[in-house]
């Protein structure tokens, strides 16, 4: 049996946290079949983003109409896509796939290095997000694309219908950078899904927004409906941070693995 098959467009991650490496890794732990478009290299530790090149616009096509034109999709997930080029470029190739899209719009990385370029932002607003079947952004995103800064639980709504404007299908705001629980909303404009977790004390988090999107598009891929992929998702990146562990000298990755009941050194 052919298990789901999956295609993440994103940055590598050199460090193996999140980008590429992260979708990877949840792809495989999730039971589906994980593809890569390769949009950036990145220089990058548990402690920041020391360098980032981005790929050729021709190059991203060539990837992704290599894995779509052969094999196939049933999902596609984004993430780091530097420039309007590459985001207008890749906005282009999910219009014209049959497939489910969950966009990450990632701005800054988690020890806060910019990974989008101010001048792509109009293009995610304008481009990206239409074609999006569900936009993923943190809280720090809602602000680079809407203005809308979000300082309590009850700001939730007012980011998710702001990004609504844009035309993504869902929007799954993020609420992790609040205080108290872990909550998200996650709405089309006429039904709410609230999904809470409690905190955990542990800061090795580095990959979670590109962990949550790769498993909302993994819940998508085996035909799960939009709020269940999602509640899935929450569920897989609450135990991937509760199993976080310490790498190096900063912030530590999410453990991708935990679901496969592995031993750790």
């Amino acid at each position: 049996m052919r298990p789901p098959l999956v295609l993440t467009v994103a940055g590598s991650d050199s460090g193996g946290g999140a980008g590429v490496q992260a979708d990877l890794k949840t792809m495989l732990a999730l039971g589906t079949h994980g593809m890569s478009v390769l949009t950036a290299v990145t220089a990058q530790n548990s402690l920041g983003v020391q360098g980032a090149w981005e790929l050729p616009a021709d190059a991203v096509r060539a990837q992704y109409r290599s894995v779509v034109d052969d094999i196939g999709v049933q999902a596609v997930k984004t993430g780091m896509l530097s420039s309007a080029e590459l985001v207008e470029t890749v906005a282009g190739l999910l219009a014209g796939t049959d497939a489910p899209a969950v966009v990450d719009p990632v701005g800054v990385s988690k020890h806060g290095d910019s990974l989008l370029a101010a001048s792509a932002l109009d293009s995610v607003r304008t481009k990206l997000l239409p074609v999006a079947t569900v936009a993923t952004p943190n809280l720090d995103e809602v602000a680079q694309l809407t203005g809308v800064r979000v300082e309590s639980e009850s700001d939730l709504r007012r980011a998710a219908a702001a990004l609504l404007d844009h035309g993504p299908r869902w929007v799954l705001i993020k609420g992790g950078h609040l205080s108290g629980d872990a909550v998200d909303l996650l709405t089309d404009g006429s039904e709410e899904h609230w999904l809470r977790a409690p905190r955990l004390d542990n800061r090795h988090t580095h990959g979670t927004g590109c962990t949550l999107a790769s498993a909302v598009a993994c819940g998508l891929a085996k035909g799960l409906p939009v709020p269940e992929a999602v509640t899935a998702a929450k569920e897989y990146v609450t135990g991937a941070i509760r199993a976080g562990f310490a790498l190096g000298d900063g912030i530590g990755p999410v453990d991708h693995g935990w679901v496969l009941g592995r031993e750790t050194a």
